[in-house]
């Protein structure tokens, strides 16, 4: 350790597990640095912070002294990439000296010898320096013993050259610290799933070219990632049937996550939905209505797949001879195969998943959905995500793991853009703001992206089971506005299907994961129109695109969830009210820390409901909310200051 490094660099914010993983931003974010910073004594400390964008240079911003030796600067993410930054810090003889000099003057003592030094000091930057700064360095060297000296170094244009050419020699330097960027819609967006082979019209199996015929629909309810269970062949050994039974009969067209057949696996089209030559038009087709195609990954093979028997070793073996089936007891799903992350053959099978990847990329697939990461080993998906991304930056995957904290935090970690969470599962009013309180703050935030989700082909929680319409609009709206990405299983959600196969499952009667499944798109009591407004709202409001700004606030009704999202430059508002009662009239009085929030604590401000449109004039920081489920259980307003009201200063 050199000795003189004199200055201390610690707590250095953001940073994940020490340095290990980077944290996360996406395009255009600014990302605000703050350490620790000190020295021995009474000289004073200067640190800059350093950053680098992916293939660039190192730039350099001042860091300010806050309070307690805390420093911050920040700097913006301009580009999708791997991001560096570190943290620089010396004790500054210069400004010590300058800072000594100003006491002096002060206190009228002689300062004829402290003007030597500083000379001195001045001296070595010149020495230091490069042409023009070394030269004008030089001559206000010369100045400094004369009669004006103490004016020339309290003097803003010595101080740029001393600050521009400062003794580094003895510089202390932080980690290299990283941060992972995305795209914009890693952080925003909204999902909707549909089984590809339920989209045919006429009970006959679906196409690509028949979704291509839904995106109409999709896209006027706004969504705009567009999510397909797994395209590829089904096997036929140990076919499911309807409602999971364990035969089948010549017409089941099986489960899609039953990977493989002889005519293919996982780089391989299901003939029935089309070819490849469609799959292509309908990624065109999307895009052209502003949509992206997230296609499920499934890293699994049906006893049929074709690497059942080129690969035998991939694949866990029973002391009978036989391939282990994967099972979640008390569940057993004989028609899948799990891949044998231990087999000695690991990096060959590596190598092979990653390049179904790859593939699909190549095929215009820029978003994965990841069946049940947390089987998988840990060390291939860092490897394999690396890998990806480097050559692809603007790959997103999103983790379908619903596991234990620490594991769905680690596959974060790892590389994952956005994860599935216990949203599902959350539906009390202390567990759904102790929960969005925790993801949407520091430490997790800075790596866990959250997707939530009212429903899944596999879960149907009992909420959505008892509680009517009532519950799928609230709980649309809470998915939809706790954060900023979230999906729905369609049109399974939007026509309210709430039927278990049997009490206390949360499986669906009638599944649409072993049957195909007709759909009466044009229902009149279709949640359709409310997604679109929902939706519009999120589109039209830069708070709801992100969760840093999420606020959770008193409302003395203990069935009512009261909470606000704030854009990151303050000007934008928007308060969401939600009844967890589906039966029964609410009213409570919501508490608003209005100066906080931007708003005026003296004047009226509006109240623009987004779901209706109407415009209430508000005036206090305390304001009565009533919610009727029969007509509906939340209220999504947008809180705006009155056209001539002065702008409160941004908090």
């Amino acid at each position: 350790m050199p000795g003189r490094r004199r200055a201390v660099i610690e707590a250095v914010v953001p940073q994940v597990d020490c340095g290990r993983f980077p944290a996360k931003r996406v395009v255009g974010d600014g990302v605000l640095v703050e350490a620790d910073a000190f020295a021995d004594g009474h000289d004073l400390i200067v640190a800059v912070l350093r950053d680098r964008p992916p293939g660039g240079a190192w730039r350099e911003t001042p860091m300010a002294s806050v309070h307690n030796d805390r420093w911050q600067a920040s700097f913006t993410v301009d580009q999708v990439g791997r991001h560096e930054y570190q943290v620089v810090a010396w004790a500054d003889a210069w400004q010590t000296w300058r800072a000594d000099l100003r006491t002096r003057l002060d206190a009228s003592q002689d300062v004829a010898l402290d003007l030597l030094i500083g000379a001195q000091l001045v001296q070595a930057a010149a020495q230091r320096a490069r042409d023009p700064d070394a030269a004008d360095l030089a001559r206000l060297a010369d100045k400094l013993p004369e009669a004006d000296g103490a004016t020339v170094a309290l003097g803003a244009v010595l101080d740029d050259l001393m600050t521009r050419n400062a003794d580094r020699s003895n510089a202390t330097e932080s980690d290299v610290f990283a941060v992972a960027v995305d795209p914009v819609h890693a952080r925003f967006s909204s999902w909707y799933e549909l089984f590809p082979r339920s989209a045919g019209p006429d009970g006959r199996h679906g196409t690509f070219r028949d979704v291509i015929g839904r995106l109409p629909y999709v896209a006027g309810m706004g969504f705009d990632v567009l999510y397909l269970p797994p395209i590829h062949p089904i096997g036929t050994t140990f076919r499911k049937g309807p409602n999971n039974v364990t035969t089948s009969g010549p017409d089941d067209p099986g489960v899609p996550w039953a990977i493989g057949s002889p005519e293919g696996g996982h780089t391989s089209i299901h003939p029935e939905l089309g070819t490849l030559a469609d799959f292509a038009e309908l990624v065109a087709a999307a895009r052209a209505h502003g949509i992206r195609i997230a296609l499920d990954i499934a890293f699994q093979a049906s006893p049929d797949h074709p690497w059942v028997h080129e690969h035998p070793t991939w694949f866990r073996r029973r002391p009978d001879g036989t391939v282990q089936y994967a099972e979640n007891p008390p569940k057993k799903y004989q028609d899948i195969y799990p891949f044998d992350f231990e087999s000695d053959d690991w990096p060959d099978l590596w190598q092979a998943l990653c390049e179904v990847m790859r593939y699909w990329i190549g095929q215009g697939v820029s978003i994965f959905r990841v069946d049940n990461p947390h089987t998988k080993a840990f060390p291939f998906w860092e490897w394999a995500i690396g890998e990806l991304k480097r050559d692809h930056p603007d790959t997103l995957f999103l983790a379908e793991a619903f596991t234990r904290p620490k594991v769905m935090y680690r596959l974060a970690k790892l590389g994952f853009s956005q994860s599935y969470t216990y949203f599902t599962w959350r539906n009390t009013k202390w567990e759904l703001q102790s929960y969005f309180e925790e993801l949407s703050s520091a430490p997790v935030s800075e790596y866990f992206r959250p997707n939530a989700w009212p429903n899944t082909p596999d879960i149907l929680h009992e909420v959505l089971q008892g509680g009517g319409r009532p519950a799928f609009e609230a709980r649309l709206v809470l998915a939809a506005t706790l954060s900023a990405s979230y999906g729905i299983y369609g049109p399974a959600f939007e026509l309210m299907e709430h039927t278990p196969r049997e009490p206390g499952s949360e499986e669906y009667l009638d599944s649409e994961k072993y049957e195909i499944k007709r759909w009466d798109l044009d229902r009149d009591d279709s949640l359709a129109p409310l997604i679109a407004r929902v939706n519009a709202a999120r589109h039209a409001h830069p708070a709801l695109q992100r969760n840093d700004g999420l606020a959770f606030h008193d409302v003395d009704d203990p069935q009512l969830l009261a909470y606000t999202k704030r854009s990151s430059d303050g000007q934008d508002v928007v308060l969401t009210v939600v009844s967890l009662d589906f039966a029964a009239p609410r009213r409570g009085i919501v508490m608003l820390p209005l100066e906080a929030l931007g708003l005026p604590t003296d004047a009226p401000y509006d109240a623009v409901d987004l779901l209706d449109g109407r415009v209430a004039r508000w005036e206090g920081p305390r304001q009565l909310i009533e919610l009727d489920p029969a007509v509906m259980p939340a209220r999504v307003l947008h809180l705006r200051r009155r056209a001539g009201t002065a702008e409160a200063p941004a908090r």
